[in-house]
């Protein structure tokens, strides 16, 4: 059997190592545009946070790791076209044209930062910086730059605004939402953080929608229109808008409408052995099986290995996303699962939900977390959970995720079982929902 993956980024690299543990006799090729393998795509934060050394560190795979596991890997091979009727793919390296057949394709080429609503964002001073190249290009723009704007307040955009900030940079960040990281957060939850920016000299400019960016000239600092007022910047991050190219497809695989290739849960496309995974795909996400686009790792390398249990026949399904992300940022750590109670006004589910203070252990000098429990009126099944602390709580959003994922009830939540240490832990489990009046903060909110 012989196994084609278009992208060797996390979801490319996970159906590899995933196939090859299934099938030892296969032969499993990759198909790299980039001149690079397995970057990080947050690799320049993880620089400024100095947690390596160089751009050159970031990397979760190499070229040598995969040729042990007898998977090969084309670097710099750019896709052209797939026929999926003769069951090959055209693609270019070395400015060649070649040819590949296939018996199974898997389409995993992740996702680019673009916005089509944007004029000029394709510009060179917006700078995107989710592959090594761009992220050298990046790093050495923001180094010479005095004042930095961010499009978008998500995860990125809030990330790179603390990392620059405390690079003394004056940072501009733009919103078109009335707060930051709404996709993940209800707004009273995330409104400490939201302050500790401001007070930190954050620019933030909330409701605000960018429709163009003009170029600057020599020694000239960039302009960002949006409504009737304009910024003047010297450089510009785009922070939104994610999406896959898949220029490459023929005209038999089946997209939705925002150019996402449809799946079933087995990953299966509309054309028979053709799979897609990660970033070009949309996941099952909430209680009604809606689809929606989630472009995070933790989906990409999650649907890499479902599709690679599925390449004979259909037998694992996907569980669907959560959402879960985490992160520290502005001396608060962060994190989130599920749906929000906001957004479940958009869905017809009828929540409540219940916000209270929890000690993290038993000492005098205890730290505390905000935890916010979004969960079914009638049933209690726990739909959504979002934290926030100046201690590092992030690894408890992994048990409330598997609570949801499981559909635990508020009531099986307070008998989950836990370890008691009074250094750290309280004598319950932050993550044992409860309502004893000493962790109370102010209640159920509706």
């Amino acid at each position: 059997m012989k196994v084609v993956i278009i992208g060797a980024s996390f979801a490319g690299v996970a159906v590899a190592l995933e196939a090859r543990k299934k099938h030892s006799n296969a032969e499993i090729i990759l198909l790299e545009k980039q001149a690079t393998l397995g970057y990080i795509p947050n690799g320049l934060h993880l620089y400024w946070e100095n947690k390596i050394a160089d751009l050159d560190a970031a990397y979760f795979i190499t070229k040598e790791q995969l040729k042990e596991q007898n998977i090969h890997c084309y670097l710099e091979a750019s896709v052209e076209k797939i026929h999926t009727v003769h069951k090959t793919v055209d693609y270019l390296v070395d400015e060649k044209e070649a040819t590949i057949t296939y018996d199974k394709l898997i389409i995993a080429t992740g996702s680019s930062q673009l916005s089509q609503k944007i004029s000029g964002s394709d510009g060179e001073s917006v700078l995107k910086y989710k592959r090594h190249h761009e992220a050298k290009t990046a790093l050495a723009k923001i180094e010479a730059s005095q004042s930095v704007a961010i499009i978008g307040a998500g995860q990125v955009g809030v990330e790179a605004a603390d990392l620059l900030s405390k690079q003394k940079k004056q940072v501009t960040l733009i919103e078109n939402m009335d707060y930051v990281l709404f996709k993940y957060f209800d707004k009273e939850m995330i409104q400490p953080l939201q302050q500790k920016m401001l007070d930190q000299g954050i620019d933030l400019r909330l409701n605000q929608t960018v429709s163009s960016i003009e170029e600057a000239e020599a020694d000239q600092q960039s302009t960002i229109r949006f409504g009737n007022e304009t910024v003047k910047i010297d450089t510009v991050i785009l922070g939104v808008n994610v999406r896959p190219d898949l220029h490459f497809l023929d005209e038999h695989i089946k997209l939705h409408m925002d150019q996402t290739i449809a799946v079933d849960r087995y990953m299966r496309t509309s054309v028979e052995d053709v799979f897609a995974v990660g970033d070009c795909i949309q996941l099952t996400f909430g209680e009604n099986d809606e689809t929606v686009y989630i472009p995070l790792v933790n989906n990409a390398v999650r649907t890499g290995i479902v599709a690679a249990a599925n390449l004979i026949e259909p037998k694992m399904a996907f569980k669907g996303s959560l959402r879960t992300i985490g992160t520290s940022i502005f001396g608060y750590y962060i994190a989130s699962t599920g749906v929000t109670e906001t957004e479940s006004l958009f869905t017809g589910q009828k929540v409540k939900a219940y916000r209270q203070e929890v000690r993290l252990n038993s000492l005098p000098e205890a730290g505390t977390v905000t935890i916010k429990w979004v969960y079914d009126e009638t049933s209690h099944v726990l739909l959504g959970a979002q934290m926030i602390s100046t201690s590092n709580i992030l690894e408890k959003i992994n048990t409330l995720a598997l609570a949801i994922q499981t559909k635990q009830t508020l009531e099986e939540l307070q008998q989950k079982d836990y370890f008691f240490h009074p250094a750290y832990s309280q004598i319950i489990s932050a993550t044992n929902f409860n309502l004893w009046q000493e962790v109370r903060d102010d209640g159920n909110e509706n």
